[in-house]
């Protein structure tokens, strides 16, 4: 804790001295905005530097830092005739600066415009900026400033006459602050860029107290909700709590700092020169809390992602990590480039121009890239799987940043890259839930309609009765009637949990199907370009006869299956034969 508060004093100490260089820094923070070579053979350039807003408000706190009242004066519009006596001016300018000391907050200089034409996002008429206000116990003003040239003159910005008729109508404490009631006569008397020595001294204490103060806020609220949240002893809720304890006592500290030092009397001078650095800070917690909450969000998603299996999806998550933290560190300079005042326009230009050159130079790999994160979120694919990448078959071995490889039945490997096999056509075996079962039986022209009956009704009673086929009704239809054959096509779902499986079904199906064929007394038809040329075997009149005679029973008592099934008879057929058959080999159960 005390060696925390060393480092900390030492940096303070550090950034005061360079805050308190009156050719340096000053010229650096306060300084009027650099103008291009273009601008300067356009507008001639003003000696107290009144061309913008950001140079009045820069020129007027540097004057009353120097105690050169009646250069301050000339910031301001005077519309009294009474005000521009020196003596009424200096007083003008007193007040002014008192009032400021009292309650008064001027904008950080790097966010007061350095245009010529002021800002034209705000609501305010064009030619009105409002840089500050002044608050206290009975007076709130806004401070504004004001282009008072037309459109053919140079641009002047000065304080406005209603912001100066304010000022001097304001109820001003004749007191003395907190602050000079505080501080010995010695720190007053002793300046330091023309700032009393004592004010600086408050400012490096009170950077101190606030940061100990925030550390106390952050310490009773983090205790707080160790007792209130549940969640606050567990990983997740450890890890958001570390990631919001930095930034959030960032924040306290420069929020304590900036309502004690306005509150105690600290000179203006000394605040405006501090706002830079208190913005900065602000952007550094800011930015802090980005990069905690990146983190914090890709260790989640990477555990949840490894619980689930999906190792793939780790590399993109690292990618995506590593590329957001990247944007926020440039994100960070750029913005902290434009605090300080340094234009970062052309240098933005420059690095966009740079970027498209990448983008087209890459565009494959961000195309790969892509691809991969689309694989990643909408998972077509998953290792293991079996699939049909257009005309390639394979499993898939893994799936990486650039490309998925498959290994195909040869077993050789494939490589795809991302942003193709995104763009193409993915048929996945592993995730069917049921195999179709679609056999298509052509049967010799011979084959009489009694057999073609008896066919149909067994070829049913066969798909109703094997455990393998699933509860939705299997389709046996005599489909047509060919040049060289009658058509018979079966329609089922096998249900098994994997490939190899639903072959044995359908093997056993298809044994089946032939011995039913065989017992019918025909046979099926070959192909009609083939010669087949021996000795005709007519079928079994026998056979014929009786199957005959089954349908003819059948007819007589109602029990012709066709064109539909009993629901009785499929319920009394439903898993009756034995598979595997009798005979077959079975594994035996430990």
């Amino acid at each position: 804790m005390i060696s925390g508060v060393k480092r900390l004093l030492f940096y303070m100490l550090f950034l005061t001295a360079l805050v308190m260089k009156p050719d340096t820094a000053a010229a650096q923070l306060l300084g009027p905005a650099k103008t291009t070579a273009e601008e300067v053979e356009k507008t001639p350039e003003d000696s107290l530097g009144r061309r913008t807003p950001q140079g009045t408000v820069n020129g007027f706190i540097k004057a009353i830092g120097d105690q050169n009242y009646i250069r301050a004066s000339q910031y301001f519009v005077l519309s009294k005739r009474s005000y521009r006596k020196a003596s009424e001016r200096i007083r003008i300018a007193k007040t002014f600066q008192q009032l400021l000391d009292q309650g008064g907050n001027l904008s950080p200089s790097t966010i007061i415009s350095n245009k010529e034409l002021g800002r034209l996002d705000d609501d305010l008429a064009t030619g009105v900026d409002l840089v500050g206000n002044i608050s206290n116990n009975k007076t709130t003003i806004q401070l504004y400033v004001e282009n008072q040239s037309d459109d053919s003159q140079p641009p002047l910005w000065l304080f406005s006459a209603e912001t100066i008729e304010s000022i001097m109508s304001a109820d001003i404490k004749e007191e003395k602050t907190f602050l000079d009631r505080l501080l010995p006569p010695v720190l007053i008397e002793k300046k330091l860029g023309n700032v009393p020595i004592g004010h600086w001294a408050v400012v490096v204490v009170m950077t101190i107290v606030s940061y100990l103060l925030s550390r106390m806020l952050i310490f009773g609220i983090v205790f707080l909700l160790q007792k209130i949240w549940r969640k606050a002893a567990s990983e997740k809720g450890t890890a958001i709590i570390e990631a919001f304890t930095l930034p959030v006592q960032m924040y306290l500290t420069v929020l304590l700092f900036v309502a004690s030092t306005q509150r105690m009397g600290i000179s203006i001078v000394v605040r405006q020169r501090f706002s830079i650095i208190i913005i900065t800070i602000s952007i550094l917690a800011f930015l802090i809390l980005l990069w905690r909450m990146t983190d914090f969000v890709s260790m989640f998603t990477r555990s949840r992602m490894n619980r689930r299996g999906r190792i793939s999806a780790v590399s993109a998550i690292l990618f995506l990590s590593r590329t957001t933290k990247v944007a926020i560190v440039f994100i960070g300079i750029i913005a902290i480039l434009g605090i300080i005042g340094v234009d970062v326009t052309a240098g933005l230009a420059a690095l966009g121009i740079g970027g498209i050159a990448l983008a087209l130079g890459a565009q494959k790999t961000i195309e790969n890239f892509v691809g991969s994160v689309s694989l990643i979120a909408d998972q077509p694919l998953r290792v293991g799987d079996y699939c049909r990448v257009d005309d390639i078959k394979g499993t898939v071995e893994s799936i990486g940043m650039r490309s998925t490889m498959l290994r195909t039945a040869g077993r050789t490997i494939v490589t795809i890259p991302n942003g193709q096999l995104s763009a193409s056509k993915i048929e996945n075996f592993a995730h069917r839930d049921r195999f179709l079962f679609n056999p298509v039986l052509n049967f010799r022209m011979e084959t009489t309609p009694d057999q073609m009956r008896y066919l149909l009704v067994e070829l049913r009673t066969l798909l109703f009765s094997h455990p393998g086929i699933i509860n939705s009704p299997p389709i046996v239809r005599f489909t047509g009637i060919t040049a060289d054959a009658f058509k018979i096509e079966i329609t089922s779902y096998i249900g098994a949990i994997n490939f190899d499986t639903s072959q044995e079904i359908q093997e056993d199906l298809l044994l089946r199907m032939m011995d039913i064929i065989e017992k019918s007394g025909t046979s099926l038809a070959y192909p009609s370009q083939t010669l087949y040329m021996t000795r005709d075997t007519p079928p079994s009149a026998e056979k014929s006869a009786e199957v005959s005679e089954t349908v003819k029973k059948w007819k007589e008592n109602n029990e012709l299956q066709i064109p539909k099934f009993d629901p009785k008879r499929i319920e009394e057929l439903k898993d009756s034969i034995k598979y595997p058959d009798d005979g077959s080999f079975k594994l035996k159960e430990d």
